[in-house]
């Protein structure tokens, strides 16, 4: 179980599909005190799952972040469907492997030989090093 577990569990019983809070209102809910880089780093408060494991437990729950306040402290965390931009708390889980990250994202035509040169003069061949 992980220490953010009362985020996840706090996202998921409430009844709207935006929370406006504080900072302060979640270290209450954790019990104990949000990083010091929460404060400092934006990216902290990303929608990627692999940015923190705070980040997972929002995630997990179907909720996402937006309008974070560094200065005041604040953000906004906003329910999701599981259909919104094609993406669901499951599929934002982190990948288990670091291969095949770009699987399907490039096509490469049958037949074409992905080794050979483009055509163009390589500056081996011209004498530039």
């Amino acid at each position: 179980m992980s220490k953010y577990e009362p985020l996840k569990d706090h996202l998921a019983r409430l009844p709207t599909p935006v929370w406006r809070t504080s900072f302060r209102e979640i270290e209450r809910i954790l019990g104990f005190h949000l990083p010091p880089s929460s404060r400092r780093h934006r990216a902290l408060w990303s929608n990627n799952a692999q940015n923190h494991v705070m980040t997972q437990a929002w995630l997990s729950a179907g909720w996402r972040t937006e309008q974070v306040d560094l200065e005041k402290e604040e953000l906004v965390f906003r329910k999701v469907s599981a259909d919104e931009s094609g993406r669901s708390s499951e599929t934002s889980k982190p990948p288990k492997s670091p291969f095949g990250g770009l699987k399907g994202t490039v096509r490469i035509n049958v037949g074409f030989d992905i080794t050979s040169p483009t055509g163009e003069a390589w500056a081996a061949e011209r004498g530039i090093l």
